[in-house]
């Protein structure tokens, strides 16, 4: 029983270590369960590779533009998801313009 705390100075210690393992995986275990704030870091993910394939593709004033759009949606992104989609678009058009000329 080597483990057993011998005074109560260990115990407390002990005490300490245990709260601050049992913080920790509860924090772990939140970070996993709470689903929004997943989402929200794949959105996140998933906007700034969309950033980094347009910046290749068209010039950088339009580049800014869309990392502007980016930074909206990141505030309030249902309402902007319909605007994104349009600009994506339009994007694409422009890009099919500029191939046939």
């Amino acid at each position: 029983m080597s483990d057993f705390p011998k005074n109560a100075e260990e115990a407390r210690a002990d005490r300490d270590v245990t709260r601050e393992e049992l913080t920790e995986t509860l924090d772990a275990l939140g970070q996993k369960l709470d689903v929004k704030a997943r989402v929200n870091e794949n959105l996140d993910a998933k906007v700034d590779q969309a950033s980094e394939k347009i910046a290749e593709k068209v010039s950088e004033p339009a580049a800014d533009k869309f990392r502007q759009g980016t930074e909206i949606v990141r505030a309030n992104p249902l309402p902007v998801f319909a605007g994104i989609l349009a600009l994506l678009v339009t994007i694409r058009l422009i890009m099919r313009k500029r191939s046939a000329s």
